[in-house]
């Protein structure tokens, strides 16, 4: 919604997030952008969640950017996917193991701290638990506070796909969608 249609609340929790280390409002959409700006309250928590688990998390960058696009796969979150796709690059991932998981592939050639989030994630939101094997695997990698980072990275970046998704938020400059549909 433009600023000159929000309530009291929500242009504060607007400044808010502009204030804060992203210095922006979120993507437009077709229902009117920062969906979550709509409930003033959920906004401003949900802001500096994301702004740890982005900015401040224990896990090193190239696995959290990773965990973000694992998401946003899962809920086939275009806008989410062309946001972090460059940034993950920029971190370290690999181009191939982000082909594959665009592709939906088990992605080939990770590194074992990838393989071990990857198969924590890919557990959690398909089993909606995870095995002893897949915890262990992660306690190994990213001790116990990287494993809850881990959690809190699919919750948080889950809750925000399913935002862009239900806000119909558009790749800018009509670039071609990154995802293609999951068989």
């Amino acid at each position: 919604m433009p600023e000159s249609e929000m309530t009291a609340a929500q242009r504060a929790v607007y400044e808010e997030i502009c204030a804060g280390p992203r210095g922006r409002r979120g993507p437009p959409g077709t229902r009117g952008t920062d969906l979550l700006t709509r409930c003033p309250e959920l906004a401003r928590h949900a802001a500096k969640l994301g702004e740890y688990l982005r900015f401040r998390n224990t896990l090193p960058h190239r696995i959290m950017e990773f965990a973000i696009l694992i998401v946003a796969r899962h809920w086939t979150a275009q806008y989410e996917w062309y946001a972090h796709h460059p940034i993950a690059l920029k971190a370290g991932l690999d181009a191939g193991v982000i082909n594959d998981l665009a592709q939906g592939k088990h992605p080939k050639n990770m590194q074992d701290d990838e393989a071990a989030a990857y198969q924590f994630l890919t557990e959690l939101q398909r089993e909606k638990q995870v095995s002893d094997a897949a915890f262990d695997a992660a306690i190994k990698f990213f001790g116990e506070t990287g494993v809850v980072d881990l959690m809190g990275a699919a919750g948080y970046y889950g809750m925000i796909s399913m935002a862009l998704n239900v806000n119909h938020t558009p790749v800018p400059d009509g670039a071609p969608l990154p995802l293609p549909p999951l068989p």
